[in-house]
């Protein structure tokens, strides 16, 4: 299906390729260089009431160069590996170089951070999927859904089938790539009543294609979704309970790894500015950064630095243990990078052991978010406003659905008012993480 597919020789070849542009860029007179190369190819398949919306082949990638005459700067990129267009590249990032502002902050991590050898982390698993066969994949997947009562049309359904090379070198000798694949099926179903329509949706990811969710599963996950939020109603406006569903939770985390972030704690532009070594969270709570975790979504053996990652908490015993720190903020910060350039790889939140439905019970009245929508999040102080939708909880049970209403209230409140956390853990997404319960938020309705 693709180049990249069972291909252990391209690697390496692009691994020489990466010295061997590194080598250049020293000769032409850098003091240091690093290059970095994502490519990713597969096959798409969209289908619309089960016919065929999209059928794709795609293949991209592109090298980017970051050159250093001391302590400035160039930088490049090129899709193109001839000869010619990476010299074009490499003369451009060394005028760059030669022309920017010295930032005494700039340059490569340092030698020692990067890993000797990468291990397998069991991330390469193609599928050897023809077109065909992804077409029938989705079309069942819509059929599913299509063949629920209460489910009007469809808005599609996706399948998508990706291998992915990554490979980067720098000038301190450290030259590292891994394969990767990635597999997705997704479907949106609309649901209608007299009181109106509604949509949602399911979707399955794995890097192992026979691990997904089967096209009935998703297809009937999603219409019976869709038809659960028909004839919402509205919620009078006041301070209540609020339940994150364990898909919309990774949210919640979202914006805490985006406070701890290198480039928002030196640009002093975030709510957790300072709050190294304090509490943010119950004492019972824990978030730990696991990257060597097989198989798993945001597995990796080096960050975008090249240095090396490693397990750490992050939080512990509700703790703030670590901030995500890359090599350039490190050093703004006067403090180490953390093996975080591009984030956190797989981050696992505790939990407090209960089920949703023991979680919707000790919610007692007040609201289950299944649905979130706008960015009404301020990092710099911490204000949380979003529009929602979901399920209203009346004597510790599902009542009725609710649509078109705003929570609002401030991360640092959200996040020490957390009340348990559920063990019905995503994993989906490289933040795992179970359902949310908050013990108040501002609810409002239209």
């Amino acid at each position: 299906m693709s180049e990249i597919s069972n291909n252990q020789f391209a690697l390496e070849e692009t691994k020489s390729l990466l010295k061997a542009i590194v080598a250049k860029a020293l000769k032409k007179g850098a003091s240091a260089a690093e290059v970095a190369v994502t490519k990713e190819c597969g096959l798409s398949v969209s289908t619309r009431n089960k016919d065929i919306e999209v059928l794709e082949f795609n293949q991209d990638g592109a090298f980017g160069i970051n050159l250093y005459l001391g302590k400035t700067k160039g930088s490049a990129s090129t899709n193109d590996t001839s000869p010619e267009s990476i010299e074009k590249a490499l003369d451009a990032a060394y005028a760059i170089a030669k022309y920017t502002t010295e930032d005494p902050y700039s340059g490569l991590a340092d030698a020692e951070l990067m890993p000797e050898s990468c291990v397998d982390l069991d991330l390469y698993h193609p599928a050897e999927l023809s077109p065909e066969q992804a077409k029938d994949v989705a079309i069942a997947t819509e059929a599913a859904g299509l063949a629920i009562p209460g489910i009007v049309n469809s808005e599609g359904a996706n399948l998508n089938s990706h291998d992915a090379m990554k490979v980067y070198a720098n000038s301190h000798g450290f030259v590292e790539g891994f394969l990767s694949s990635r597999h997705s099926l997704s479907c949106s179903m609309i649901a209608q009543s007299e009181g109106g329509m509604e949509r949602d949706y399911s979707y399955s990811v794995s890097r192992r294609y026979p691990e997904l969710w089967t096209p009935e599963q998703i297809g009937v996950d999603a219409a019976k979704k869709a038809v659960g939020r028909l004839d919402a109603r509205q919620v009078k406006t006041g301070a209540y309970p609020v339940l994150f569903s364990a898909d919309v939770a990774s949210s919640l985390w979202g914006h805490l790894l985006a406070g701890l972030r290198g480039s928002a704690l030196y640009r002093r532009s975030s709510f957790l500015l300072d709050k190294l070594g304090e509490q943010i969270l119950p004492q019972w709570v824990s978030l730990q950064e696991r990257p060597h975790e097989p198989g798993w979504l945001g597995s990796a053996c080096f960050d975008n630095d090249g240095v090396a990652t490693y397990e750490k908490d992050i939080v512990a015993a509700g703790r703030l243990e670590s901030y995500l720190l890359d090599a350039y903020s490190a050093r703004r910060l006067k403090m180490k990078t953390t093996g975080n350039a591009g984030g956190v790889h797989n981050l696992v939140v505790s939990d407090s052991g209960e089920g949703l439905d023991e979680l919707v019970k000790q919610v007692g009245t007040g609201l289950l978010v299944t649905e979130m929508m706008g960015h009404g999040v301020n990092m710099v102080n911490g204000d949380y406003s979003r529009g929602a939708a979901g399920f209203w909880i009346e004597n510790g049970e599902i009542s009725y659905p609710v649509s078109g209403i705003t929570i609002a209230s401030n991360l640092a409140t959200m996040f020490s008012d957390v009340v348990a956390i559920g063990n019905d853990i995503d994993v989906r997404k490289s933040i795992r993480s179970g359902s949310v319960l908050i013990k108040s938020m501002m609810v409002a309705g239209n």
